[in-house]
C-alpha cells in the first residue's frame, strides 16, 4: 500500500530528469536519457525568472502564520482542555464550523477588503489569512495533546508556587513538545501548499511558490518535465521539515489518538 502511494511521487521525480520530448511520449519512456534541463529552467536558465523570491515569500508566510497559530492555539487549547471554560463544547464546535465554509466562498469578500485597505500583493496579508485558516485545526489538535497531560503534574507545580507563565514554560511546553511539533508541521504544510488565495491576492512582489508553478502551464502547452522539476524543488523544504521532525511528528500524532 505504501508503494502504491509512493509511485506517483517517484514518477514525478523521474519525469523531472527527462527532456520535454521524452516526458511527453505516450506511453512514457522509463529508460529515457536523464538530464537536469528541467531544473535549469526552473532556476531561470533561459528566461531569467528566478524562483527564489517566491520561495522566500512562501517561507515568510508559512513560518509567520505557523508562529501566530501556535501563539493563539496553545492558550486556547489550555483553556479548553486543562481549565475548561463554560460550554467548551460549543466553543469547539464554533472552531470546527469555521472550516465548513469553502475557501472559494470567502474569496470575493477577502479580495474586496484587501483592495479597499490597499493590502493586495502583500505577503503579510497571506500570513494573517493562513493563520485564520489553520487556527481551528491547531486548537483541536493541541486540545487533544494537552488533555493527555496529567492534571496532577499541573497541580503539583501550582502547589510549589509556580505561576501560569511558569507552568506554561516549564511544564506544559516540554510535555506537549511532540504535539506542538506535529501541529506546527501540519500548519506549515497547509500554508506552504495554499494556492487559491495566493493566486488571487498576489501579483509580483508577494507571489508564492505554488503560484510560480502555474507559470509552467502556458498557452504554448504544458512543459511537463519543467513542471515536475519545479514541483520536486518546491516540495523539498516540506520534506526536509518532515524528516527533521519525524520522531516528534509520529510521537505527537500518537499522543492525540483515541485510546
Amino acid at each position: 500500500m505504501g508503494l502504491f502511494f509512493l509511485l506517483p511521487a517517484a514518477w514525478m521525480v523521474l519525469t523531472s530528469f527527462h527532456s520535454e520530448t521524452d516526458a511527453a511520449t505516450n506511453p512514457p519512456s522509463v529508460a529515457a536519457e536523464l538530464t537536469v534541463d528541467g531544473y535549469r529552467e526552473f532556476f531561470g536558465a533561459s528566461t531569467g525568472a528566478s524562483p527564489w523570491p517566491t520561495l522566500a515569500n512562501s517561507a515568510i508566510a508559512a513560518v509567520a502564520s505557523t508562529g501566530l497559530v501556535l501563539a493563539l492555539a496553545i492558550p486556547a487549547a489550555y483553556a479548553l482542555a486543562v481549565r475548561p471554560v463554560r460550554r467548551s463544547s460549543d466553543v469547539l464546535f464554533f472552531f470546527l464550523s469555521t472550516k465548513m465554509l469553502p475557501a472559494v466562498a470567502g474569496l470575493l469578500p477577502v479580495y474586496l477588503a484587501a483592495r479597499y485597505f490597499g493590502l493586495l500583493d502583500n505577503i503579510w496579508l497571506l500570513a494573517v489569512l493562513y493563520t485564520a485558516m489553520n487556527l481551528p485545526i491547531a486548537v483541536w489538535m493541541m486540545r487533544s495533546f494537552l488533555a493527555d497531560i496529567p492534571v496532577s503534574i499541573l497541580e503539583a507545580a501550582a502547589i510549589d508556587g509556580a505561576g501560569l507563565l511558569t507552568v506554561f514554560r516549564s511544564v506544559i511546553i516540554p510535555l506537549a513538545a511532540p504535539g506542538i511539533a506535529a501541529t506546527s508541521l501540519i500548519c506549515f504544510i497547509f500554508s506552504w501548499n495554499e494556492m487559491l488565495f495566493a493566486r488571487v491576492l498576489t501579483g509580483v512582489r508577494a507571489a508564492t511558490a505554488p503560484v510560480f508553478l502555474t507559470g509552467f502551464v502556458t498557452s504554448q502547452g504544458l512543459f511537463l518535465a519543467q513542471l515536475c522539476a519545479a514541483a520536486v524543488a518546491v516540495s523539498l523544504p516540506v520534506l526536509a521539515a518532515g524528516f527533521a521532525a519525524q520522531d516528534r511528528l509520529v510521537q505527537g500524532l500518537s499522543l492525540g489518538a483515541v485510546k
